[in-house]
């Protein structure tokens, strides 16, 4: 089983920006966490501050050899129509992953164009969403 997690932009302050949203740990840290729990997946991680990178690596793994692809696309999430098509355009599955509860915020993150293209979604319960996203993927 091959999973990848893909994080988009400010994600890559996590432990920084905003802890009492977000948390204390970083993402690395948590990442480590996340290859002992499921030593059974080989787990990859990519993250970017860039929509069209974003979309470069769902193209890439969106076709053989992934089993499934995690996503956070942050902000990306509530603005980006391609993101939400390249998904569409891919054979791979995806979970859509938020760390906050979004529909307990501010209303323009009442809208996403990943959900309606996206395996499920998952969010609000904090990074513990990437776990429940991979298990997900190992249910049959």
């Amino acid at each position: 089983m091959k999973i990848i997690i893909l994080n988009g932009p400010n994600l890559n302050l996590l432990g920084k920006r905003e802890p009492e949203v977000y948390g204390k740990t970083t993402f690395e840290d948590y990442f480590a966490d996340l290859q002992f729990k499921f030593q059974e997946v080989q787990l990859e991680y990519f993250q970017s501050n860039s929509e069209g990178e974003i979309i470069t690596k769902l193209h890439e793994c969106g076709f053989e050899g992934y089993n499934g692809i995690v996503l956070n696309a942050g902000a990306y999430t509530h603005t980006s129509i391609a993101i939400g098509d390249a998904i569409k355009g891919i054979v791979t599955p995806v979970i859509e992953v938020h760390i906050s509860n979004t529909f307990a915020r501010e209303k323009f993150r009442h809208l996403s164009y990943i959900s309606p293209v996206a395996k499920g979604v998952i969010l609000g319960f904090g990074l513990k969403g990437y776990d429940l996203a991979i298990e997900s993927f190992l249910q049959k």
